[in-house]
C-alpha cells in the first residue's frame, strides 16, 4: 500500500514525522512525502526533515509565499501531475494550512482517498483562512483521524459521515514524546546562559496581531513589561520580524533589555526551551498543545481556540486581545505561583500514529 503524506507548513513536519517511522515500521506501507514549499526558508523547514529524521521529500513543489489563491492553486496544478505519476492509495493531509484543503481537493477529484489528521477541529471563527481549510477538508475528505473529543461533538454537527471517524489521539505529542529526551541533550538554554524555569518564552506570528501597527506596539509594550520580570526568549517569525520593520518598530524591540530575539529555531532547540520556560506567550495553535501535555503555563492571543481540550484538560488561558495591562496581570499571577495547573488529555500518550497506521492497514491493506 502506497501512501502520499503532504508537508507544507512548520508544524506538518512534526506531524507527518511520527506518521511516516509508523508507515515504515508496519512493514506493510510504502511511505512518500511530498513537500509543498509553503515554508520555503530553510530555517523553517529543511533543518526541519533533518532533525525529525525525515527522508528527503521525494517530491517537492516549490509553490513558496503569496496569497492564500496563489498557494492553493499553484499546489492544485503541480499536485495533479504528481498523483497522476504516483498513483497512490491513499493520500494524507495534516492541520489545516492551504496545501491541506488543496491536495484534499485534487485527490478526491482524482478518486483518490483522503486522510485527515487532525480532523474536526473548529474554532467557530470562519475569518480565520484555517477555518476554511478545516472545513472543507473535513467535508470532503474519507478518514478523519480526531485527537479531541470536540472533534467527534464538531464533525457529528456538520452531519459527517460517521464510518471513516477515528479518535487516535495527538500525531504532535507523538513527535514530542519521541524526541523530548534528545532536545534535553541540547545547548541551546546553555548558549544563552539561562536555567530551567527562570525564563518567558514568546511567539508571535499570527496576521491579526502582527499586520498592524496597534498589535505591534502591544506586543513591545508585553515584551518590555515582561522583561523587567525575568529574561523573555523571543524566536522571531519572518513575517513579524518585517512588519516590526516596516513600521519602524524593530530597532525598539531589539534594544529592550534581558530580551533574547532569535532567528526561527530548529524543532529540538524550540522543544527545549518550551519543556524549561516558566511560562509560554503565543498566538500558535500548537504551542497549546506541546505546553498543555508539558504541564507549561501558556497565555494564547486569541479569541477563540480549535483546541479546546487545552484550556478545559489543560495549562493554556486564551487572551482575548493584546492589552498589556490584562496580559501582565495573568504573567504576574503565573510568577507568583498562581499559575493553572492541568491534566494530560486522553491518548496523547505517544502512540496516535502507530494507531492511525493499524486503521488503514486494516481499511485499506
Amino acid at each position: 500500500m502506497k501512501i502520499l503524506s503532504v508537508v507544507g507548513a512548520r508544524p506538518n513536519f512534526m506531524k507527518v514525522a511520527p506518521l511516516h517511522r509508523a508507515f515504515v515500521a508496519s512493514g506493510k506501507i510504502e511511505s512518500r512525502i511530498l513537500h509543498t514549499g509553503q515554508h520555503y526558508d530553510a530555517r523553517m523547514s529543511d533543518i526541519f526533515f533533518n532533525q525529525l529524521g525525515l527522508p528527503e521529500p521525494h517530491h517537492y513543489l516549490g509553490v513558496g509565499g503569496g496569497s492564500h489563491t496563489y498557494q492553493t492553486a499553484n499546489v492544485m496544478l503541480k499536485f495533479e501531475e504528481v498523483l497522476r505519476e504516483e498513483k497512490p492509495d491513499l493520500v494524507l493531509v495534516v492541520g489545516d494550512v492551504n496545501a491541506t484543503v488543496a491536495t484534499t481537493m485534487v485527490a478526491v477529484k482524482e478518486g483518490i482517498p483522503v486522510a485527515h489528521v487532525e480532523a474536526g477541529l473548529r474554532s467557530g471563527d470562519r475569518g480565520m483562512p484555517e477555518e476554511v481549510n478545516r472545513v472543507i477538508t473535513d467535508g470532503i475528505c474519507q478518514y478523519h483521524f480526531i485527537t479531541e473529543h470536540s472533534g467527534l461533538v464538531n464533525l457529528a454537527r456538520e452531519n459527517t459521515l460517521s464510518k471513516g471517524i477515528h479518535f487516535v489521539g495527538n500525531v504532535m505529542i507523538d513527535s514530542l514524546v519521541h524526541f523530548r529526551e534528545k532536545a534535553a541533550e541540547g545547548t541551546a538554554l546553555k548558549e544563552l546562559g539561562l536555567a530551567p524555569k527562570s525564563y518567558l518564552l514568546t511567539t508571535m506570528h499570527r496576521p491579526h496581531n502582527v499586520d498592524n501597527a496597534e498589535g505591534l506596539k502591544d506586543i513591545a509594550t508585553i515584551l518590555r513589561r515582561s522583561a523587567e520580570r525575568l529574561p523573555v526568549v523571543f524566536p522571531m517569525h519572518p513575517r513579524t520580524r518585517n512588519n516590526l520593520t516596516k513600521h519602524g518598530l524593530l530597532d525598539q524591540v531589539l534594544a529592550i533589555p534581558n530580551l533574547h530575539v532569535l532567528e526561527p529555531q530548529g524543532y529540538l532547540q524550540f522543544l527545549q526551551f518550551m519543556d524549561n520556560a516558566r511560562l509560554i506567550v503565543t498566538d500558535s495553535g500548537g504551542i497549546q498543545e506541546e505546553t498543555t501535555f508539558l504541564q507549561v503555563p501558556c497565555l494564547t492571543f486569541r479569541d477563540t481556540t480549535e483546541r479546546p481540550i487545552t484550556v478545559e484538560f489543560g495549562t493554556n488561558i486564551l487572551m482575548a486581545d493584546l492589552n498589556p495591562e490584562t496580559v501582565m496581570q495573568e504573567v504576574d499571577n503565573i510568577l507568583d505561583g498562581r499559575a493553572k495547573t492541568g491534566v494530560v488529555p486522553p491518548l496523547w500518550d505517544g502512540k496516535a500514529a502507530e494507531r492511525i497506521a493499524e486503521i488503514l492497514i486494516g481499511e485499506l491493506g
